[in-house]
């Protein structure tokens, strides 16, 4: 992929053994270390390390330019927080030039307190900074390139992660590790909760938790060439529909609706992710499978859905209820077809859920139909 004045590219590092090494990435840190051989091959300053699993936008141009302002090895992105969310995540103190001088994972009581910081030394006005008086980290940085050679090569070479390893080990050397302020929207979406949340916020009205729609700072995804979705009769509200879609004669509110997804007549998907589907069958494939008995891609006529995550390609059948009533937290069921998570359904992919079926969601005193699945 090209770059400013052809200079930039894009390269995909596996993961991969060696007679040299024989493990896989065992953290973030083992993963540069493993590819730092190709790294120092390239003329740069700085290495910007990031995430996959966040969502946010940023411009990295002022991270960087702010990492050379302050002669730093290494710039923390952090994270304004109030006391009530401070305690789930890795926070860092900072001195008076905003240098960072402890770190401490998901502190409790006192040793949380103590962690408070003035955030206009960062940038916050001073009532936000009142609201939000510690900061996290993101876990992304700028890292100088000498010192992540020094860092991984010979400081720290049997750490393999930066957050709770390289970091802190910078700092206890007296390497000059600064923190930088972002004050926007942050999820970590690692998690099903997370992921599940973060995907129905962009629903939220008047204003999405994240916007898509930024034409000063668009978001690109796959062009993938598909036609438009297609609405027969269906009532959808307060949703996002993805392309490639066909929805007949159905109710669809507060969901995100993933490409190539079928929705038959009568269902009804409510606060709901739908991840859609990697191909689309023919209608002789679909005829074939009704012949055998089996099921298409898709939701099946007079299926309903509620609070729950449909993977790539599952195939529910007519009539089944996906609500998880008794609000069960966790249940391990991949082998079924689910699992539960934060109470959060998830049908795996490429599951099917037959037509007529239904699984139990409650625990076994309180299942009511042997033999038989109530997702209900």
């Amino acid at each position: 992929m090209g770059g400013y004045k052809n200079e930039g590219f894009v390269e995909v590092l596996a993961a991969q053994q060696s007679p040299e090494n024989p493990n896989w990435f065992q953290g973030t840190a083992d993963a540069v270390r493993q590819y730092l051989w190709l790294f120092e091959e390239h003329n740069v300053l700085e290495f910007l390390v990031l995430a996959g699993d966040h969502l946010y936008r940023m411009n990295y141009e002022s991270f960087i330019q702010a990492h050379r302002e302050t002669a730093a090895d290494i710039t923390v992105a952090a994270l304004p927080m109030d006391e009530k969310r401070a305690a789930s995540f890795g926070l860092m103190k900072i001195d008076d030039e905003g240098r960072i001088i402890e770190f401490a994972e998901k502190p409790k009581g006192d040793q949380l307190k103590a962690l408070q910081v003035d955030t206009t030394i960062l940038g916050l006005d001073d009532e936000r900074a009142k609201e939000m008086p510690y900061i996290a980290s993101m876990g992304i940085y700028v890292v100088s390139k000498n010192a992540m050679l020094d860092l991984l090569s010979k400081k720290f070479p049997g750490a393999n992660d930066f957050g709770s390893e390289v970091i802190p080990g910078a700092t206890s050397i007296g390497m000059r590790v600064q923190a930088y302020l972002y004050d926007g929207y942050w999820e970590d979406i690692g998690t099903i909760e997370a992921f599940y949340n973060a995907n129905l916020g962009i629903t939220k009205k008047p204003v999405p938790d994240f916007s898509f729609y930024d034409r000063s700072s668009p978001i690109y995804t796959q062009p993938r060439y598909l036609p438009p979705s297609k609405m027969l009769n269906a009532d959808v509200t307060d949703s996002v529909v993805g392309e490639g879609c066909v929805i007949k004669n159905c109710r669809i509110h507060h969901s995100v609706v993933g490409l190539r997804s079928c929705i038959s007549e009568g269902a009804i998907i409510e606060d709901t992710l739908l991840m859609g589907a990697d191909y689309y069958e023919t209608e002789a494939d679909r005829k074939f499978l009704a012949a055998k008995g089996s099921v298409p891609i898709g939701i099946g006529k007079n299926s309903h859905i509620k609070r729950a995550i449909i993977d790539k390609n599952a195939r529910i059948g007519d009539d089944v209820k996906i609500i998880n009533n008794d609000n069960v937290q966790e249940a391990a069921k991949e082998t079924d077809g689910y699992f539960i998570k934060s109470g959060i359904v998830t049908i795996v992919k490429d599951a099917l859920i037959p037509s007529g079926t239904f699984k139990d969601f409650a625990p076994p005193e309180k299942q009511c139909c042997k033999g038989h699945f109530q997702f209900e």
